[in-house]
């Protein structure tokens, strides 16, 4: 049931009750673009085609561990109107210092590309205040502002839906049919849920 917020229906969270989403687990990830507009591109002969926003959407995704050093990136696939991954977070690869600061047991191996712009440095880290730290949902809200930022130097109008999916990752049956499902997606694009 919807609850109201300011005198506004609002849509309940999806997210799973009692479960820390910085917790140590394999999540599926799906971000769609608002109104499911193709942006990033699209499928020619089975493959998807990368647009000028595509390639920001795929290169920030790749950045995601230079900014969180405990996420490791697994499958993941930028569509026309929306990205798929897998984020595994795994805080044992990282090791907190008696000062309180965190640095990396397996550095990066690639350096960042474009850092975020510093002037909305401020504006990223209040959105993000209302997530606890360090959790899947500050991972993609801090994605989703700095492709927003830069996709809309191309497209004014560009914008995502305001919330994003997720499923936690149980077991090797569910990895490997969600790995394939990200590998075959751009091939079977034409029968996706996402599709229009």
């Amino acid at each position: 049931m919807s609850d109201k917020f300011q005198n506004k229906y609002r849509i309940a969270s999806a997210r799973l009750k009692n479960w820390d989403y910085g917790a140590n687990a394999m999540y599926f990830v799906t971000i769609c673009t608002k109104g499911r507009k193709h942006y990033f591109g699209e499928i020619v002969d089975g493959k998807m085609k990368l647009s000028e926003i595509g390639i920001i959407a795929n290169q920030y995704w790749n950045d995601i561990p230079i900014h969180f050093p405990f996420v490791i990136l697994d499958e993941f696939i930028v569509m026309p109107n929306h990205v798929h991954g897998i984020i595994i977070i795994d805080k044992r690869r990282v090791e907190t210092p008696k000062l309180g600061v965190s640095t990396a047991t397996t550095p990066p191996t690639t350096p960042p590309t474009t850092p975020p712009p510093t002037h909305n440095r401020q504006q990223t880290i209040n959105a993000s205040q209302k997530w606890k730290p360090a959790t899947l949902g500050v991972m993609i809200n801090q994605y989703k502002r700095i492709v927003t930022i830069n996709a809309r130097k191309i497209h004014a109008g560009f914008g995502w839906q305001s919330r994003f999916h997720d499923h936690i990752i149980r077991n090797d049956e569910s990895y490997q049919r969600i790995s394939n499902y990200i590998i075959n997606n751009p091939s079977k694009w034409i029968n996706d849920k996402f599709y229009q």
